[in-house]
């Protein structure tokens, strides 16, 4: 398969950096990183489904989130990988949109899963005499349908978007994966209308997010001062403030990379940028929800405990 209205069958990813001395470090500090993603994602995901007291509706968006921030640090970090270690750093044309897409599909759905989280902490701490029925299982059900249905609109805009473009010879990718904006530059007509889609929809996928986050905190944060029970206001502001360090750190890393004009910021910033919420995110994620989850805690000991009395 070729791209629409050109002769390119392949592109080469520059990969993040093109000095071969870096290339080896760089491949054993990010298979560390890799390795920490997939052990804590996937326990967090075989904790949440072993333990019955973890059956709510917090943990079953936290068991989520965790399954997206697996599946979209597997589509970027394995090729990643053997960039580093390969002569030949090139990907197949249905292979960078195919990547593109999932990519896509697994960072909407997860900005809309945090949302979703914010939501339910909101009915949680600020409504708790009718959280059970508010946050019934059809209603997470038809929360995390919405979640999906709007990762797949947004997956298919932008890589419909992409695929629209005519690439010229010139296949090189400034970029370790196949992301948006670099493909954006490999275009021989105008991207005017092609940036727009991004703009627009990016806008959208942060926007609404982001507007339901903030204002599920400040009626939160209202009720909280309003909690004369120091242990209540101490266990409200613990679980707030962990979501909240995951939510800036993914929206912000987002925004700065997809909001501002390639003009301002050049690619090998964006690299830097998609650093955080392609792998650093992904794999802090995990660490942040069990170290200061004190459900989550109990949970793992009690399975450490029964295995090592077995």
């Amino acid at each position: 398969m070729t791209a629409r209205n050109s002769s390119v069958t392949e592109f080469t990813l520059a990969g993040l950096t093109d000095e071969p001395g870096l290339r080896i470090p760089l491949f054993f500090l990010f298979i560390d990183f890799y390795l920490i993603t997939v052990l804590g994602n996937l326990g967090l995901i075989i904790l949440i489904a072993l333990n019955s007291h973890l059956h709510t509706p917090m943990y079953f968006f936290l068991f989520n989130l965790s399954l997206i921030d697996l599946s979209y640090s597997t589509t970027i970090v394995p090729k990643m990988l053997m960039n580093f270690i390969s002569k030949k750093n090139t990907i197949l044309y249905t292979g960078c949109m195919t990547q593109l897409f999932f990519f896509c599909f697994f960072v909407i759905s997860e900005s809309f899963v945090l949302s979703a989280m914010a939501y339910d902490r909101y009915v949680a701490i600020c409504k708790p005499l009718v959280y059970m029925v508010t946050m019934s299982p059809q209603v997470c059900l038809h929360l995390l349908v919405g979640v999906y249905v709007m990762g797949f609109t947004g997956a298919m805009a932008h890589t419909g978007s992409i695929m629209s473009l005519t690439f010229c010879s010139h296949s090189l990718i400034n970029h370790f994966m196949c992301d948006i904006l670099p493909l954006l530059e490999l275009s021989c007509n105008s991207t005017y209308a092609n940036e727009l889609v991004v703009f627009c929809v990016v806008a959208i996928d942060i926007g609404i997010p982001i507007v339901t986050i903030f204002i599920s905190y400040a009626l939160i944060l209202s009720s909280i001062l309003h909690i004369r029970s120091t242990e209540g206001t101490s266990k409200a502001f613990s679980t707030c403030s962990t979501h909240m360090s995951v939510v800036l750190l993914f929206f912000g890393s987002g925004a700065f990379m997809y909001l501002k004009s390639p003009t301002l910021l050049s690619l090998d910033q964006g690299k830097v940028s998609s650093l955080f919420y392609t792998i650093v995110v992904p794999m802090l994620n995990p660490l942040i929800y069990s170290l200061r989850n004190k459900d989550v805690k109990v949970s793992f000991k009690k399975i450490f405990q029964r295995k090592m009395f077995c």
